[in-house]
């Protein structure tokens, strides 16, 4: 097999280590530093929506520095904590990293929370100032008994906009590795909320570490869609560009007709999203080929097939060439790389971008391992795994079945410090040696790939006491145009035994909508067919033996996950 090792990404860093920093790693604020004396005027932000905006590095830095010496003249000091939330904004990075450059813990906060969710977390994180949008500033906290104060992320208001706030900056006391920069709280956060506390360490060693499978370059342009308060985007996009000097290119919504303008005006070519957002770009642009008829359609096929088989087993990438005119209408034309991650991706979508040309990869990672762990080389990807471990990453498989599935652990630098005022959480997950139960269920090849099964929480037990992951079947509906949503669970078939069969709660798409009249009867029998489909790929303990049609979107997180426990306990009693 191929091997491949970019250690030497982050030599460079040899010529600033007891000037700039001091050990292994440099933290947060001094990594951002480096790239700004490396990299002065390249760009670092910019933005379309409303209006462009665009930031060198010096620019950057200095706005950064200002905001910083703000703070700090407003009482901030060393390990307060100050929340960001907002819509994706330069303005959003701005505020992250002067909280950093100020020596305080950077809480980011998910914007599509309530405003009782929101002041929830704040209350428990103990979040003294809050940056956020104008648009909700006003919300959030309105008796004035949580927060000392709140910034806008936006001009124009009646609070102090972030861009307006100026200073003379002063270097406050330096955060040690182990110092804690930012605090996550966890999607579907319930009864004691989960903060994942991330030291300088986890993420600038997380960081680096990473470019261990994937080099990246300071005239890359990554774009930052996903929302950036979740682990993925901030850590993967926004740390990964400003480690090396690149631009990042803020998107304000997850639309796919705006999505597409902006990655043609930014001309982007370090393109990380979710599984759904892919699953789309591909399924339409398949869609439009078939359009141009059976022969047409067949031809092109063909012409990726071969594509593909060049690139992957010869490492002759000549799919942009022959398929411009295919990527051009995903505005993918200066794109570089792609990345998945966030949830499990089919192995065909994955397939299918590779064969145009694209270095198309999965990568695997939680929020409490800052969050990557695993990400396949470009020059050796495995369209079936959610990547290689990266450097420092130990991994460890406990328990393992038949087929060699167990949970997985994880140990290495990129492991978190624990939760948030949560010891007994902590204890659960985190051992007294670092190995970090993930919860994830899957084997590791002898190179180090991994191969996800599923969550362990989610598991059904059918009645012949197999173990069944929902994430598996509903895998096989992510092509399907005809379903939005999918989520499987479990329904009871025998309280005695505890055994489950496996259930369907499906929502129709707008085209089967459209094409059926919204007549229930018709949107269940094509949803039946499409079960009869997937099932007939099914091993027989696998078969859907129930399915609902649901007549409203399924709660969702912003990451575009279906929130299955929510789901759950809504049907479960249907």
């Amino acid at each position: 097999m191929k091997t491949i090792d970019y250690i030497s990404t982050w030599t460079f860093l040899d010529g600033y280590r007891g000037k700039e920093f001091q050990g292994k790693w440099p933290n947060v604020k001094e990594m951002f530093h480096i790239s700004a004396l490396r990299y002065p005027d390249n760009h670092c932000f910019r933005a379309f929506s409303p209006k462009e905006e665009r930031f060198t590095y010096r620019e950057a830095e200095s706005r950064i520095r200002s905001v910083a010496a703000a703070l700090m003249a407003d009482g901030v000091k060393k390990d307060d904590k100050i929340g960001v939330s907002g819509k994706n904004s330069p303005e959003w990075a701005i505020a992250y990293f002067a909280v950093i450059y100020a020596g305080a813990i950077v809480v980011p906060l998910d914007y599509l929370l309530k405003d009782a969710e929101m002041e929830r977390l704040i209350q428990f994180g103990g979040v003294s100032r809050l940056f956020i949008d104008d648009e909700r500033i006003r919300n959030i906290d309105k008796d004035g008994t949580l927060l000392e104060r709140k910034y806008s992320l936006e001009p124009g208001s009646d609070y102090q906009f972030v861009l307006d706030m100026e200073g003379e900056y002063t270097d406050p006391e330096r955060a040690d590795g182990q110092d804690i920069a930012a605090i996550l709280f966890t999607s579907g956060t319930t009864g004691t909320p989960k903060g994942v506390m991330l030291s300088h360490e986890n993420l600038v060693a997380d960081t680096y570490l990473a470019q261990s499978n994937m080099e990246i370059y300071s005239t890359d342009v990554f774009y930052a869609i996903l929302p950036i308060h979740h682990a993925y985007t901030m850590l993967a996009v926004l740390f990964e560009a400003m480690s090396v000097g690149a631009e990042v290119v803020f998107g304000k919504k997850l639309v796919v007709s705006q999505i597409l303008k902006e990655l043609k005006l930014g001309k982007v070519t370090m393109f990380l999203a979710v599984p759904m957002l892919f699953n789309k770009m591909i399924g339409a642009l398949m869609s439009g080929v078939r359009k141009k008829g059976v022969v047409v359609y067949g031809l092109i096929r063909a012409m990726m097939g071969i594509s593909g088989f060049l690139k992957k087993l010869l490492g002759v990438n000549l799919g942009k060439k022959m398929f411009g005119f295919l990527l051009s209408k995903l505005s993918l034309e200066s794109n570089r790389i792609c990345i998945c991650g966030g949830g499990p991706l089919p192995a065909s979508t994955f397939r299918m971008f590779n064969e145009l040309g694209i270095d198309f990869v999965q990568g695997y990672g939680l929020t409490e391992t800052s969050p990557i762990t695993h990400l396949n080389p470009v020059a050796a990807y495995r369209e079936t795994s959610v990547g290689k471990k990266i450097k420092e990453c130990e991994v460890r498989i406990v328990d393992p079945d038949s087929d060699g599935n167990g949970t997985i652990y994880i140990k290495g630098p990129m492991v978190m410090k624990g939760y948030y005022n949560n010891e007994e959480a902590t204890r659960e997950v985190l051992s007294e040696d670092g190995w970090l139960n993930t919860g994830d269920v899957g084997h590791q090849d002898e190179d180090g790939y991994l191969y996800l099964t599923g969550r362990a929480k989610n598991v059904i037990v059918t009645e012949g006491g197999k173990n069944v992951f929902p994430e598996e079947i509903e895998d096989h509906f992510q092509l399907y145009d005809d379903i939005d949503q999918v989520c499987i669970i479990g329904y009871e078939i025998d309280k005695a035994m505890k055994s489950e069969g496996i259930r369907l709660i499906a929502y129709p798409s707008d085209a089967l909508r459209k094409s059926t009249g919204s007549d229930k009867a018709r949107m269940e029998e094509r949803v039946q067919e499409i079960v009869s489909e997937v099932n007939k790929e099914l091993q027989a303990y696998k078969k859907i033996t129930m399915v609902t049609v649901a007549d409203e979107p399924l709660p969702m997180t912003s990451t575009k996950k279906v929130k299955r426990f929510e789901v759950k306990a809504r049907f479960d009693k249907s």
